[in-house]
């Protein structure tokens, strides 16, 4: 067999999804022995890499098409003729309801942060709470979208990924770090525990149906991955799992960036001439003197 040379390496860092899907497509696509392999088993892999190409942006498609068809169905009877573009052009202009509801949403916002806008909806609040069931469907979703909006906020606590042992010893499950316990969990201190940590579990490819848990800050081990790779784990039932090595070079390509900053104004810092020193008191009092002396003469 005559060996075949070696193609020179390229290191180049692409991100951890296009390093998934070209690896996929080399799985794919290698061919171990090309005279082996039937025509059958070569159609196979090429239909494979096309799904695997073809696949996801279609459903991605397919989400945002439905998704602006959804906001076009809900907000466009809101907005009068004129404004709409099909009123002047011979066709519809699909996504326009999405312009009107983020602009909407942000008027809303900007006259509820004035007093009027505060005593308006503390009336509706207390007009909601006087209805049996009503008040307990809007006071969950309430906090619901409260704790969801927080969560994009920077507060770092709700962007820790961590592993509990569950549901034996011995066996780990990943969990999302959500705050740290408060109100009256954390003064009943269960088991003698009051330093617990609030974490979700999901319980399988579904995100949103899982369990909420208190447990000891000593029994959560954190990770370094973030929320969205965790997210992919759980949702690929672990057949996608983040590219750890390349997680690590984007941390300390940080770390060396901070170093180089905090080096530099390091340096600048001592290449700066030394203040000159304020005159001493004694000084000060005698200049003065010298000048009440110019005066009166």
């Amino acid at each position: 067999m005559i060996d075949r040379p070696e193609a020179a390496d390229t290191k180049t860092e692409p991100s951890n999804s296009d390093q998934g899907l070209s690896a996929s497509l080399q799985r794919l696509t290698e061919a171990h022995g090309d005279s082996d392999l039937r025509i059958g088993a070569r159609l196979r892999n090429y239909f494979l890499t096309g799904l695997l190409v073809v696949g996801p942006v279609t459903i991605t498609i397919y989400i945002i098409w439905w998704f602006i068809n959804v906001a076009d169905a809900w907000v466009k009877p809101f907005v009068p003729g004129i404004y709409l573009p099909e009123t002047y052009l011979p066709f519809a202009v699909p996504g326009i309801s999405i312009l009107f509801g983020i602009f909407g949403l942000t008027v809303i916002g900007a006259l509820t942060a004035n007093l009027l806008g505060r005593t308006l909806v503390s009336y509706g609040e207390q007009v909601l709470g006087r209805m049996p069931i009503v008040r307990n469907v809007y006071n969950a979703l309430r906090q619901i979208f409260e704790s969801a909006v927080s969560a994009t906020g920077p507060s770092p606590s709700f962007q820790k990924v961590g592993l509990i042992e569950f549901p034996s010893k011995g066996l780990w499950s990943v969990v999302f770090v959500t705050g740290e316990t408060s109100g009256e969990i954390q003064a009943l201190a269960p088991g003698g525990e009051s330093d617990l940590l609030t974490v979700f579990m999901p319980t399988g490819i579904v995100p949103p149906q899982g369990f909420i848990c208190f447990v000891p800050r000593k029994d959560v081990t954190l990770l370094q991955m973030t929320s969205e790779d965790a997210a992919k784990i759980i949702i690929s039932a672990g057949m996608v799992t983040p590219d750890y090595q390349a997680r690590l070079n984007q941390l300390a390509a940080k770390a060396r960036a901070d170093e180089m900053v905090k080096t530099a104004g390091k340096a600048l810092a001592d290449a700066e001439p030394p203040s000159a020193t304020p005159p001493s008191g004694s000084s000060t009092k005698r200049s003065k003197l010298r000048r009440r002396a110019r005066l009166k003469s």
